[in-house]
């Protein structure tokens, strides 16, 4: 589990009930502020299609499973508590918010859009989800520009008479972020602006920050609360607004994925997470009938219930990541199963870069890689793509 997944929300949008439907585990849920304290860690999966039937093996997953064919990969889901408005001043949990949400590598920011609870998470009727994007993007633009006006002063209190670059300060000052000198110097540069941070305004310097927290922090936002009527409204206003487009919406109902996995544990239902259909397969009251005919009504409208959609987009559509089966080019299959692993990796990945995450030991002593599907060798240098089974040459 090389990637980290942060949910983030304001009380009250159903958070801690999307992060108990992706992990079923039992973090408290309540229609008040900061019923999740504590950042909660639970493994959550993203499916990615098995590469096995291609070679036409049965795989052994060492860690997460397989379904028909659909490899359920663990990702690390981490519940953030403590936003809301002030939060990048120290309002609320404000500082310990910021700490827990840099530790994730994408954010998904879970929105109710049904518009009935506040800014502050208090029941209310007709409040614009576009308030909840705006205000968590600002906090977050807020913080990033902190810390780069200290980027800045660092520049400017340099030794005078030594040679200064501000992207080597700001890479310094913002290395939480993991963004490197390079790809700063781009951003600055991107931004139309001049490598002399004397030269930039106000306005220059918010959206440089603003930039490089899209960059770092990027954001999906889950529509949350989708079974309700009034929800889907405004979900076309939002996702049709132009001011959007930078963002990617998913909808969802984590009440409705929570669920159906309950139900499916207790025989009830025939369910995998993500599908977009289920089968009653157990007896049920009149009610409970009810109420899964309108689940199905939200599942069959919007291809499932979106929690695990909404898990996915932000890692392999909102980050790009890729997924990659080590393997053999004569033959799949060791004394320890088939295909067992499938790891995660940055996108633009290289075979070195692969050999790397597999062990250092492995990197060091990289000779080459070898596309399994059609034994040609690649070298240390060339880009991965998803679902690739590499294997790979190596001295040690």
């Amino acid at each position: 589990m090389s990637y980290k997944i942060g949910l983030v929300g304001k009380p009250s949008v159903g958070k801690s009930s999307f992060f108990n439907a992706a992990t079923m585990n039992d973090v408290p849920e309540g229609a008040y502020p900061f019923t999740t304290i504590d950042p909660s860690v639970g493994e959550a999966y993203v499916r990615v299609e098995c590469a096995a039937p291609d070679f036409e093996e049965s795989c052994t997953p060492s860690v997460g499973f397989c379904d028909d064919g659909v490899r359920f990969v663990p990702a690390k889901l981490v519940d953030v508590a403590g936003l809301i408005p002030g939060a990048h001043e120290g309002k609320g949990l404000g500082n310990q918010f910021l700490t827990d949400l840099n530790e994730a590598d994408v954010l998904i920011h879970v929105v109710d859009f049904s518009g009935k609870t506040d800014i502050e998470g208090e029941p209310t009727e007709g409040h614009d989800p576009r308030d909840d994007i705006d205000f968590l993007e600002n906090e977050l633009d807020m913080w990033y520009l902190d810390i780069l006006e200290k980027g800045i002063e660092r520049y400017r209190s340099g030794y005078e008479g030594e040679e200064k670059h501000i992207e080597a300060d700001l890479a310094e000052q913002m290395s939480a972020f993991k963004i490197k000198e390079e790809e700063l110097k781009q951003v600055v540069l991107g931004q139309g602006l001049e490598l002399d941070p004397d030269e930039w305004d106000e306005a220059d310097r918010e959206g440089l920050a603003r930039e490089i927290r899209k960059r770092t922090k990027p954001i999906c936002i889950a529509a949350n609360k989708m079974d309700d009527p009034a929800a889907a409204a405004n979900f076309e206003e939002i996702t049709s607004d132009p001011e959007y487009d930078h963002l990617t919406f998913v909808p969802a109902s984590a009440h409705a994925e929570k669920a159906l996995k309950k139900a499916a544990e207790a025989g009830v239902v025939d369910y995998r997470a993500g599908d977009d259909e289920f089968d009653i397969v157990g007896d049920v009251s009149d009610e409970q009938r009810e109420g899964l005919e309108q689940i199905r009504d939200h599942v069959e409208r919007y291809d499932g219930t979106g929690v695990q959609r909404a898990l996915e987009t932000a890692l392999f559509e909102v980050m790009g990541a890729i997924a990659v089966f080590p393997g053999s080019a004569n033959g799949s299959a060791n004394e320890k199963g088939v295909f067992r692993d499938c790891f995660v990796l940055p996108e633009g990945s290289t075979t070195e870069d692969f050999a790397y995450h597999l062990h250092s030991d492995i990197g060091d002593g990289l000779l080459h890689g070898v596309d399994c599907r059609d034994g040609r060798q690649i070298g240390s240098g060339h880009e991965l793509s998803d679902r690739d089974v590499v294997e790979i040459v190596t001295t040690n």
